[in-house]
């Protein structure tokens, strides 16, 4: 299953790339999607397959985060998927 994970931005690299934490997990996503939107340090957006598809905000991605904690596997599979996804 694939699901759309809450990440924090935490560095912008260019005009299409953000640095994003998942659950401590950090990896680069692409922000093309959000271009018309802007994208800053601190937003939070939901990352499916290595794109921004949408900002979200804090109170959203800490729910959306415990109700995928609660899927037990699932979320550490997810998770783990994150964390050896690599966008270049």
């Amino acid at each position: 299953m694939c699901l759309g994970i809450p990440g924090e931005v935490v560095a912008l690299l260019d005009s299409d790339l953000a640095t994003v934490s998942v659950n401590g997990v950090v990896r680069e996503v692409s922000v093309g999607l959000l271009t018309d939107e802007g994208v800053d340090v601190g937003d939070w957006v939901l990352v499916h397959v290595g794109f921004a598809l949408s900002k979200i905000d804090a109170d959203e991605a800490a729910l959306t985060l415990d109700q995928i904690k609660k899927l037990g596997q699932t979320w550490e599979d997810e998770i783990d998927a994150f964390s050896q996804t690599v966008i270049r």
